[in-house]
């Protein structure tokens, strides 16, 4: 079996590659912010909390009402999330698939960045009142489906901004980039909106009410600045990387049931031709999707379980993508060196131990600080050495498609570490055990990633 490369090996004017990697970096601002250490933190919060229920708790964190309004708040948050994953299951291999040989990859990706800077600026309505969870998780859902379209064509352009040798570099400056532009815009958000400068209910250089009777003005205007910062980052990707021609003849118009039709049998035939990346595919959907857990509820369980305040889980989240950051850029040399599956079967077994290890460190901080930051270093490596390794065996011309695909599978089964997330809280009333869970859903990942061979042959 012969390792498949990229057709093309002009090199890439470094303009382009930055201002690829740069919509990485804008990106943070849905990845990070809102889904990860902002928006899903508020949701689970207090805020949404009964006022009887948490003028009862008082100063108590741990009374059971408080406790259980809490859970079912998640609850809320990780079932929308998992009605998205179904959503996304649905809708992706209809993106790729009718973007390849048409010209538009890039004028796509322009409508679905957009339609997430709208779905951000709208969260900024999301009062501090029970009533609002709803739409704030419904808000979250949504953004999370297009962040995903987005990201097929995005995906799909690592091609475009690659050679054979360096494409596992370039892939990991991605990412890294998407690391550094979160811990730039959490450092910019903690100064202007989170961090408290001694005046009693205000925070941030704006003196915004961080009160919930005041309606946390810091998080809602975060969430908008946020958006502001997604747009500014996209920008140069339009301006210098070109859009890729059409090639070939214009393909004919299919309905939603003939393009489910199609991808059917591009499944078969890689089943028949090449099953190894059909194996990849089905291992990678399912690690992927307990990394995005990890995303998704390690900021939940840090306020809910270990009791962190707005402005610690920031701080937490700056040393995390700074420990993130560094571990993708380090990995892109790996990548390149020792290939992207031991990249791969080393960073997810380094998740499973950091998930389990969240259970036995007791209520302390310093506990969710050392497991958080552990397992900081091996989310970005993963992630960009899933997109290297398939980009070397994807064929010129039909990058969409597959990584299409590559977002369908991996949504197809987004639902399992949501879903368990939430049975293992139902089960046990407590948010920690959620992390059961995802550990179940990396390791089953991990186990199937050991059978995919290193080298592969290209997509027939």
């Amino acid at each position: 079996m012969t390792q498949a490369t990229l057709a093309d090996t002009t090199p890439i004017p470094r303009r382009r590659i930055v201002s690829w990697a740069l919509w990485d970096a804008g990106s943070a601002g849905f990845n990070t912010i809102v889904i990860t250490f902002v928006f899903s933190t508020y949701l689970a919060s207090n805020s949404f909390v009964s006022p009887d229920i948490v003028a009862a708790a008082g100063s108590n964190a741990s009374n059971a009402a408080l406790v259980a309004a809490k859970a079912h708040n998640a609850s809320v948050v990780s079932t929308a999330l998992t009605v998205a994953g179904l959503l996304i299951a649905l809708l992706a291999p209809l993106l790729g698939q009718r973007s390849d040989g048409t010209g538009k990859r890039k004028l796509w990706l322009g409508v679905n960045t957009g339609i997430v800077i709208v779905v951000m600026t709208a969260m900024v309505f999301v009062a501090p009142i029970p009533s609002y969870l709803l739409l704030g998780a419904c808000l979250l859902a949504l953004g999370s489906v297009v962040i995903e379209f987005a990201n097929v064509n995005y995906n799909a352009m690592l091609v475009q901004v690659s050679t054979p040798k360096n494409v596992g570099r370039v892939s990991s400056w991605g990412w890294g980039a998407g690391y550094l532009g979160g811990i730039v815009l959490l450092v910019i958000l903690l100064v202007l909106f989170i961090q408290s400068f001694g005046v009693e209910g205000h925070a941030g250089l704006l003196g915004l009410d961080s009160s919930i009777a005041g309606g946390v003005w810091t998080v809602r205007f975060a969430i908008l600045a946020s958006a502001a910062w997604f747009a500014l980052f996209a920008v140069p990707l339009f301006l210098a990387v070109p859009e890729m021609p059409p090639t070939g003849p214009a393909r004919e118009r299919l309905s939603v049931l003939g393009s489910y039709r199609r991808i059917g049998r591009t499944i078969a035939e890689l089943y028949r031709k090449n099953p190894q990346v059909l194996l990849f595919l089905a291992a990678s959907a399912v690690y992927r999707d307990g990394i995005a857990a990890v995303f998704t509820f390690g900021a939940i369980i840090a306020a809910v379980v270990f009791g962190f305040t707005p402005t610690e889980v920031l701080y937490f989240a700056v040393a995390a993508n700074v420990v993130a950051g560094t571990g993708a850029f380090l990995a892109g040399r790996l990548d390149d060196r020792l290939g992207a599956k031991t990249i791969i079967v080393v960073c997810v077994g380094g998740l499973v131990v950091a998930a389990v290890a969240i259970l036995f460190v007791g209520d302390g901080k310093a506990g969710f600080w050392a497991c958080g930051l552990f397992l900081s270093l091996f989310v970005g490596p993963a992630q960009s050495s899933s997109r290297s390794f398939l980009a070397r065996v994807t064929p010129p011309g039909r990058e969409g498609e597959i990584f299409g695909l590559y977002a369908t599978t991996g949504r197809a089964v987004s639902f399992l570490a949501p879903a368990l997330f939430t049975l293992f809280v139902t089960l046990t009333g407590d948010t920690r055990f959620g992390a059961i869970g995802i550990a179940i859903v990396l390791t089953v990942g991990l186990v199937l990633m050991t059978r995919v061979h290193a080298t592969q042959r290209a997509i027939d």
